[in-house]
């Protein structure tokens, strides 16, 4: 696992080339095991596929124009009325839609959406990047939209994470700081 965790890298350019549905379907059973508090499971994910919504979600924050590259996005979302830890079970998901990712030898890449900025291209529009999924997608109210997951093949290999370089003992306190 540790090996996952440290070729794990953010990626924002992707191959033109499809991810096998048995793949995609892997990465989805992995954010669906994360943990949620009490149990209660209120994250739902939206797998978009079609190029002009992707480009679309693209369009939204100031930092997804990335997205348009990606054969897939997947959109995590929750349901409020399930549960109160939004951005806590949410993020959980979104780790472990990048280990999984990695693990199938895909890439992708956290793009915050709740409370972001509007991109360039949907600014003035009088909502919130989230207001502006949520209503692209058809999400009901009760809703939030944490994140997008631009996911696939990336573009070319990044070399892990240099252990000696982010294993850094001064950082870990024993029983106190």
């Amino acid at each position: 696992m540790l090996e996952v965790i440290r070729t794990r890298r953010s990626c924002r350019n992707f191959l033109k080339r499809g991810i096998e549905p048995e793949k995609l379907e892997n990465v989805l059973m992995a954010a669906m095991f994360a943990p949620t508090a009490k149990d209660l499971r209120p994250v739902e994910f939206v797998v978009v596929k079609d190029k002009r919504r992707i480009t679309e979600l693209s369009k939204m924050t100031p930092y997804s124009g990335f997205a348009k590259k990606a054969p897939v996005v997947i959109v995590i979302c929750y349901d409020a009325e399930k549960g109160r830890r939004f951005r806590e079970d949410c993020s959980i998901s979104a780790a472990h839609i990048y280990l999984e990712a990695v693990n199938q030898g895909l890439g992708t890449c956290f793009v915050q959406v709740a409370d972001a900025q509007p991109g360039p291209e949907v600014t003035g529009q009088g909502t919130s990047p989230e207001e502006l999924i949520k209503n692209g997608l058809g999400l009901p109210e009760r809703f939030r939209v944490q994140c997008l997951m631009p996911i696939g093949y990336p573009e070319k290999a990044v070399p892990p994470h240099d252990e000696a370089e982010f294993f850094d003992k001064a950082r870990i306190h024993y029983d106190r700081f």
